[in-house]
């Protein structure tokens, strides 16, 4: 079975397994990813094209990482003119693994990670909260440290006597 979806002003043929890069997308790697843009439809029992869209289908695919693309260079000359201009450009993108292709009426299977970002802010918060303490902690000691007083040195060791030499 195949799809091909519509994502960043691009069009992609998936199908379940497939990674591919595409334009760069909000998330961190592991997110779950689902694409209502579904253009055409392909599998077994026949092709399914959307006019222009395919009403309740649907692609899920999980986020592997984003990264930049390789460098492109950017030359401009002006022959005789002693014009040039060199520039080089690295655009951003996003790795995906297509996990489902789910067909009209289909079922959403299980989500692996269902991660919402609210959580991850709330987590945030108590952990900056309890980080506090820790600096004031650590200001605190500090102070102590400077205002007692110094430990008094240790002796020197007792020195040695030079060997006497004879004749």
């Amino acid at each position: 079975m195949f799809a091909v979806i519509q994502t960043g002003g691009k069009q992609y043929r998936v199908a379940p397994g497939d990674e591919l890069f595409i334009e760069k997308l909000e998330g961190e790697a592991g997110d779950n990813l689902t694409f209502d843009q579904v253009l055409m439809m392909g599998g077994d029992k026949g092709v399914t094209v959307g006019a222009p869209l395919i009403e309740g289908a649907s692609v899920t695919c999980e986020l592997v990482a984003t990264n930049r693309a390789k460098k492109i260079i950017i030359f401009k000359k002006r022959r005789r003119q002693n014009y040039r201009r060199k520039a080089g450009h690295r655009q951003w993108q996003t790795l995906i693994r297509v996990s489902e292709i789910l067909e009209p009426g289909a079922k959403k299977a299980a989500a692996k990670k269902a991660e919402p970002k609210t959580d991850a802010k709330a987590d945030d918060k108590p952990a900056a909260k309890k980080a506090a303490p820790k600096k004031a902690a650590a200001a605190k000691s500090d102070d102590t440290k400077t205002a007692a007083k110094k430990p008094a040195a240790k002796k020197a060791a007792p020195k040695k006597t030079a060997a006497k030499k004879e004749g």
